[in-house]
Protein backbone atom coordinates (compact mmCIF):
# COMPACT_ATOMS: atom_id res chain seq x y z
CA UNK A 1 0.00 0.00 0.00
CA UNK A 2 3.09 2.46 0.81
CA UNK A 3 4.68 1.60 -2.22
CA UNK A 4 1.96 2.12 -4.33
CA UNK A 5 1.41 6.25 -2.86
CA UNK A 6 5.28 6.43 -3.06
CA UNK A 7 4.83 6.07 -6.46
CA UNK A 8 0.88 8.06 -6.76
CA UNK A 9 3.70 11.20 -4.90
CA UNK A 10 6.40 10.93 -7.27
CA UNK A 11 3.85 11.50 -10.29
CA UNK A 12 1.79 14.33 -8.52
CA UNK A 13 5.08 15.90 -8.57
CA UNK A 14 6.29 15.55 -11.95
CA UNK A 15 2.96 16.15 -13.44
CA UNK A 16 2.18 19.50 -11.60
CA UNK A 17 5.27 20.72 -10.36
CA UNK A 18 5.56 22.21 -6.84
CA UNK A 19 3.15 21.05 -4.05
CA UNK A 20 2.64 21.84 -0.16
CA UNK A 21 3.05 19.14 2.04
CA UNK A 22 -0.83 19.97 2.80
CA UNK A 23 -2.05 19.66 -1.14
CA UNK A 24 -0.13 16.23 -1.28
CA UNK A 25 -1.51 14.88 1.63
CA UNK A 26 -4.81 16.01 0.19
CA UNK A 27 -4.47 14.34 -3.20
CA UNK A 28 -3.40 10.97 -1.66
CA UNK A 29 -5.57 11.17 0.89
CA UNK A 30 -3.19 11.03 3.76
CA UNK A 31 -2.02 13.38 6.60
CA UNK A 32 0.59 16.08 6.37
CA UNK A 33 2.91 14.37 8.72
CA UNK A 34 2.78 10.97 6.55
CA UNK A 35 3.67 12.62 3.65
CA UNK A 36 6.64 14.11 5.36
CA UNK A 37 7.62 11.10 5.83
CA UNK A 38 7.27 9.95 2.75
CA UNK A 39 9.35 12.61 1.10
CA UNK A 40 12.25 11.55 3.64
CA UNK A 41 11.75 7.81 2.71
CA UNK A 42 11.81 8.96 -1.51
CA UNK A 43 15.13 10.76 -0.66
CA UNK A 44 16.91 8.18 1.27
CA UNK A 45 15.66 6.20 -1.54
CA UNK A 46 17.91 8.31 -3.93
CA UNK A 47 14.55 9.81 -5.77
CA UNK A 48 15.49 13.65 -5.85
CA UNK A 49 12.96 15.42 -4.12
CA UNK A 50 13.87 18.64 -2.81
CA UNK A 51 12.20 21.41 -0.41
CA UNK A 52 11.62 25.22 -1.21
CA UNK A 53 11.23 26.93 2.30
CA UNK A 54 9.35 30.16 2.74
CA UNK A 55 5.80 31.45 2.38
CA UNK A 56 5.32 30.11 -1.48
CA UNK A 57 7.54 26.85 -1.00
CA UNK A 58 6.97 23.02 -1.44
CA UNK A 59 8.28 19.75 -2.90
CA UNK A 60 9.86 19.41 -6.52
CA UNK A 61 11.65 16.92 -8.37
CA UNK A 62 15.05 17.80 -10.14
CA UNK A 63 14.04 18.91 -13.46
CA UNK A 64 14.14 15.85 -16.10
CA UNK A 65 14.09 13.38 -13.54
CA UNK A 66 11.65 10.13 -14.71
CA UNK A 67 10.01 6.77 -13.08
CA UNK A 68 10.36 3.19 -14.28
CA UNK A 69 6.40 1.99 -13.03
CA UNK A 70 5.07 -1.20 -12.88
CA UNK A 71 1.83 -2.42 -13.54
CA UNK A 72 -1.43 -1.41 -12.31
CA UNK A 73 -2.40 -2.66 -9.14
CA UNK A 74 -5.74 -4.41 -8.84
CA UNK A 75 -7.65 -1.76 -7.32
CA UNK A 76 -6.43 0.74 -10.15
CA UNK A 77 -7.35 -1.75 -12.66
CA UNK A 78 -10.74 -2.62 -11.02
CA UNK A 79 -11.29 1.00 -11.16
CA UNK A 80 -10.45 1.58 -14.65
CA UNK A 81 -13.30 -1.29 -15.50
CA UNK A 82 -15.95 0.45 -13.20
CA UNK A 83 -15.14 3.81 -14.38
CA UNK A 84 -16.14 4.26 -17.71
CA UNK A 85 -19.97 3.51 -17.74
CA UNK A 86 -20.83 3.55 -13.85
CA UNK A 87 -19.46 6.64 -12.42
CA UNK A 88 -16.67 4.30 -10.55
CA UNK A 89 -14.77 7.81 -9.43
CA UNK A 90 -17.70 7.97 -6.90
CA UNK A 91 -19.23 4.39 -6.56
CA UNK A 92 -17.68 1.30 -4.74
CA UNK A 93 -15.07 3.30 -2.63
CA UNK A 94 -12.78 3.34 -5.80
CA UNK A 95 -12.05 7.17 -5.93
CA UNK A 96 -8.36 6.97 -4.36
CA UNK A 97 -7.05 4.03 -6.71
CA UNK A 98 -9.10 5.56 -9.92
CA UNK A 99 -7.02 8.52 -9.54
CA UNK A 100 -3.81 6.85 -8.84
CA UNK A 101 -4.09 4.72 -12.02
CA UNK A 102 -4.97 7.86 -14.07
CA UNK A 103 -2.25 9.51 -12.96
CA UNK A 104 0.34 6.48 -14.11
CA UNK A 105 -1.23 6.39 -17.53
CA UNK A 106 -1.08 10.28 -18.08
CA UNK A 107 2.40 9.92 -16.62
CA UNK A 108 3.19 7.10 -19.78
CA UNK A 109 2.01 9.32 -22.51
CA UNK A 110 4.44 11.68 -24.83
CA UNK A 111 4.94 15.23 -23.57
CA UNK A 112 2.76 16.74 -26.01
CA UNK A 113 0.30 14.28 -25.50
CA UNK A 114 -0.24 14.81 -22.28
CA UNK A 115 -0.64 18.47 -22.38
CA UNK A 116 -3.25 17.76 -24.93
CA UNK A 117 -4.96 15.76 -22.39
CA UNK A 118 -5.06 17.80 -19.53
CA UNK A 119 -6.66 20.52 -21.77
CA UNK A 120 -9.18 18.30 -23.24
CA UNK A 121 -10.03 17.13 -19.31
CA UNK A 122 -11.07 20.55 -18.23
CA UNK A 123 -13.42 21.03 -21.18
CA UNK A 124 -15.92 17.93 -19.64
CA UNK A 125 -17.88 18.52 -16.14
CA UNK A 126 -19.44 14.63 -15.52
CA UNK A 127 -22.07 14.82 -12.67
CA UNK A 128 -21.53 18.13 -11.02
CA UNK A 129 -23.35 18.73 -7.53
CA UNK A 130 -25.94 20.62 -8.72
CA UNK A 131 -28.50 20.22 -12.00
CA UNK A 132 -29.94 22.91 -14.03
CA UNK A 133 -32.55 23.71 -11.61
CA UNK A 134 -29.71 24.39 -9.02
CA UNK A 135 -30.96 21.10 -6.81
CA UNK A 136 -28.07 19.46 -5.17
CA UNK A 137 -27.41 16.64 -6.21
CA UNK A 138 -26.46 14.30 -2.70
CA UNK A 139 -24.88 10.79 -2.54
CA UNK A 140 -25.67 8.71 0.20
CA UNK A 141 -22.90 8.50 2.66
CA UNK A 142 -21.16 5.40 3.19
CA UNK A 143 -18.31 4.63 5.93
CA UNK A 144 -15.04 4.32 3.97
CA UNK A 145 -14.19 0.98 6.14
CA UNK A 146 -17.42 -0.25 5.68
CA UNK A 147 -17.18 -0.06 1.98
CA UNK A 148 -14.24 -1.70 2.07
CA UNK A 149 -14.71 -4.54 3.51
CA UNK A 150 -18.13 -5.28 1.35
CA UNK A 151 -15.90 -4.67 -1.64
CA UNK A 152 -13.10 -7.15 -0.32
CA UNK A 153 -15.86 -9.80 0.83
CA UNK A 154 -17.63 -9.43 -2.72
CA UNK A 155 -14.68 -10.33 -4.32
CA UNK A 156 -12.58 -12.56 -2.44
CA UNK A 157 -16.05 -14.60 -2.07
CA UNK A 158 -16.03 -15.30 1.61
CA UNK A 159 -19.10 -14.44 4.29
CA UNK A 160 -19.86 -10.55 5.64
CA UNK A 161 -20.92 -9.87 8.78
CA UNK A 162 -22.37 -6.49 9.34
CA UNK A 163 -24.21 -4.23 11.29
CA UNK A 164 -27.48 -3.21 9.98
CA UNK A 165 -30.28 -0.39 10.47
CA UNK A 166 -33.14 -0.97 8.79
CA UNK A 167 -35.94 1.79 9.03
CA UNK A 168 -37.80 1.87 12.27
CA UNK A 169 -35.84 -0.90 13.32
CA UNK A 170 -32.62 -1.49 15.81
CA UNK A 171 -29.66 -2.58 14.49
CA UNK A 172 -28.80 -6.04 14.64
CA UNK A 173 -25.70 -8.27 12.85
CA UNK A 174 -26.15 -10.00 9.99
CA UNK A 175 -24.20 -13.03 8.22
CA UNK A 176 -24.49 -12.95 4.55
CA UNK A 177 -23.11 -14.76 1.66
CA UNK A 178 -22.17 -11.40 -0.68
CA UNK A 179 -22.97 -12.12 -3.80
CA UNK A 180 -21.94 -8.55 -6.31
CA UNK A 181 -22.86 -4.63 -5.54
CA UNK A 182 -25.15 -2.69 -7.58
CA UNK A 183 -25.23 1.25 -7.63
CA UNK A 184 -28.34 2.94 -8.55
CA UNK A 185 -29.04 7.04 -8.64
CA UNK A 186 -26.06 7.01 -6.14
CA UNK A 187 -27.45 4.28 -3.88
CA UNK A 188 -25.22 1.78 -3.59
CA UNK A 189 -26.54 -1.97 -2.62
CA UNK A 190 -25.25 -5.39 -1.58
CA UNK A 191 -26.97 -8.13 -3.19
CA UNK A 192 -26.60 -11.39 -0.85
CA UNK A 193 -28.19 -14.47 0.34
CA UNK A 194 -28.79 -15.14 4.13
CA UNK A 195 -29.74 -18.66 4.80
CA UNK A 196 -30.28 -19.52 1.47
CA UNK A 197 -33.03 -16.54 0.84
CA UNK A 198 -32.38 -13.47 -1.72
CA UNK A 199 -31.18 -10.27 0.46
CA UNK A 200 -30.67 -6.72 -0.51
CA UNK A 201 -29.03 -4.51 1.75
CA UNK A 202 -28.36 -0.49 1.40
CA UNK A 203 -24.72 0.03 2.27
CA UNK A 204 -25.39 3.91 3.68
CA UNK A 205 -27.47 1.61 6.76
CA UNK A 206 -24.49 -0.09 7.48
CA UNK A 207 -22.39 0.77 11.08
CA UNK A 208 -19.83 -1.69 10.75
CA UNK A 209 -18.73 -4.52 8.51
CA UNK A 210 -16.06 -7.46 8.28
CA UNK A 211 -15.06 -9.97 6.02
CA UNK A 212 -15.15 -13.18 8.02
CA UNK A 213 -12.13 -16.20 6.89
CA UNK A 214 -14.95 -18.86 6.22
CA UNK A 215 -16.13 -19.24 2.42
CA UNK A 216 -19.54 -17.53 1.50
CA UNK A 217 -22.05 -19.95 -0.62
CA UNK A 218 -22.31 -18.86 -3.80
CA UNK A 219 -22.70 -19.83 -7.60
CA UNK A 220 -19.56 -19.62 -9.15
CA UNK A 221 -20.66 -17.81 -11.95
CA UNK A 222 -22.88 -14.64 -11.36
CA UNK A 223 -25.40 -12.49 -13.71
CA UNK A 224 -26.12 -9.15 -11.86
CA UNK A 225 -28.02 -8.35 -15.14
CA UNK A 226 -30.39 -10.79 -14.70
CA UNK A 227 -30.39 -10.31 -10.67
CA UNK A 228 -31.11 -6.78 -10.39
CA UNK A 229 -34.55 -6.83 -11.81
CA UNK A 230 -35.86 -9.76 -10.23
CA UNK A 231 -34.56 -8.00 -6.57
CA UNK A 232 -36.14 -4.66 -7.89
CA UNK A 233 -39.61 -6.40 -8.54
CA UNK A 234 -39.72 -8.32 -5.37
CA UNK A 235 -38.77 -5.21 -3.68
CA UNK A 236 -41.81 -3.54 -5.46
CA UNK A 237 -44.26 -6.51 -4.60
CA UNK A 238 -43.31 -6.08 -0.60
CA UNK A 239 -46.19 -3.05 1.28
CA UNK A 240 -44.75 -0.34 0.18
CA UNK A 241 -47.28 2.60 -0.87
CA UNK A 242 -48.83 2.82 -4.27
CA UNK A 243 -49.77 6.41 -5.84
CA UNK A 244 -51.38 7.46 -9.31
CA UNK A 245 -50.98 10.78 -9.87
CA UNK A 246 -51.05 13.52 -12.81
CA UNK A 247 -47.90 15.72 -12.99
CA UNK A 248 -47.06 18.17 -15.13
CA UNK A 249 -44.06 17.75 -17.49
CA UNK A 250 -41.81 20.28 -16.16
CA UNK A 251 -42.44 18.91 -13.02
CA UNK A 252 -41.76 15.22 -13.57
CA UNK A 253 -38.20 14.64 -12.97
CA UNK A 254 -38.81 16.73 -9.64
CA UNK A 255 -41.45 13.97 -8.76
CA UNK A 256 -39.01 10.58 -9.54
CA UNK A 257 -36.45 12.18 -7.73
CA UNK A 258 -38.40 11.64 -4.50
CA UNK A 259 -40.26 8.26 -5.56
CA UNK A 260 -38.80 4.90 -4.60
CA UNK A 261 -40.05 3.41 -7.86
CA UNK A 262 -41.62 3.99 -11.26
CA UNK A 263 -43.92 1.44 -12.38
CA UNK A 264 -46.12 3.09 -15.44
CA UNK A 265 -46.12 6.55 -16.94
CA UNK A 266 -48.52 7.58 -19.80
CA UNK A 267 -49.47 10.79 -21.71
CA UNK A 268 -52.71 12.15 -20.04
CA UNK A 269 -53.90 14.79 -22.23
CA UNK A 270 -51.92 17.99 -23.91
CA UNK A 271 -50.52 19.19 -20.48
CA UNK A 272 -49.74 16.20 -17.85
CA UNK A 273 -48.40 13.17 -17.54
CA UNK A 274 -49.50 10.08 -15.67
CA UNK A 275 -47.49 8.00 -13.47
CA UNK A 276 -47.88 4.86 -10.71
CA UNK A 277 -45.31 6.04 -8.35
CA UNK A 278 -44.47 3.86 -5.40
CA UNK A 279 -43.47 6.01 -1.88
CA UNK A 280 -42.25 4.43 1.40
CA UNK A 281 -45.46 5.26 3.19
CA UNK A 282 -48.26 7.80 3.24
CA UNK A 283 -46.29 10.15 5.21
CA UNK A 284 -43.19 10.56 2.25
CA UNK A 285 -46.29 10.46 -0.49
CA UNK A 286 -47.91 13.57 1.44
CA UNK A 287 -44.37 15.42 1.48
CA UNK A 288 -43.44 14.02 -2.13
CA UNK A 289 -46.77 15.81 -3.12
CA UNK A 290 -47.02 18.73 -1.67
CA UNK A 291 -43.60 19.98 -3.19
CA UNK A 292 -45.29 20.22 -6.49
CA UNK A 293 -47.80 22.55 -5.57
CA UNK A 294 -50.69 22.50 -8.26
CA UNK A 295 -48.58 20.87 -10.70
CA UNK A 296 -49.55 17.73 -9.22
CA UNK A 297 -52.96 15.96 -8.77
CA UNK A 298 -53.65 12.84 -6.96
CA UNK A 299 -55.40 10.54 -8.74
CA UNK A 300 -55.36 7.23 -5.94
CA UNK A 301 -55.33 6.39 -3.06
CA UNK A 302 -58.37 7.55 -1.68
CA UNK A 303 -55.87 7.91 1.73
CA UNK A 304 -53.57 10.28 0.24
CA UNK A 305 -56.18 12.22 -1.59
CA UNK A 306 -58.14 12.84 2.17
CA UNK A 307 -54.66 13.54 4.11
CA UNK A 308 -54.17 16.33 1.48
CA UNK A 309 -57.49 17.74 1.46
CA UNK A 310 -57.53 17.75 5.45
CA UNK A 311 -53.77 19.78 5.29
CA UNK A 312 -55.14 22.24 2.82
CA UNK A 313 -57.94 22.91 4.55
CA UNK A 314 -56.05 23.21 7.88
CA UNK A 315 -53.83 25.82 5.63
CA UNK A 316 -57.03 27.69 4.77
CA UNK A 317 -58.42 27.76 8.06
CA UNK A 318 -55.47 28.58 9.78
CA UNK A 319 -54.96 32.22 7.23
CA UNK A 320 -58.19 32.94 6.58
CA UNK A 321 -59.13 36.86 7.30
CA UNK A 322 -61.22 36.94 10.73
CA UNK A 323 -62.68 40.11 9.20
Amino acid sequence: MRADRLVSLVLLLRQRGRMTADELAGELEVSARTVLRDIEALSTAGVPVYADRGRHGGFSLLPGFRTELTGLNHDEALALLTAGSRHGQKVFGLSAPLASAMRKVVDALPEGHRAALDDAAKRFLVEPETDMLSRRLVAEDVVGAVMSEVRGAVLTGRRLRFHYAAPDRQPRWHTVDPIGMVTVRDRTYLLATKSGEDRTYRLSRMLAAEELSEPAQRPAQVDLDRIWPERSAQFLSDVHFSVTVRVRPSRREELLNTARAVRAEEPDGENWVRLDVVFEDLRHAIWAVWQLDTDAEVLAPDALRTALRDRIATLAARYDDPE
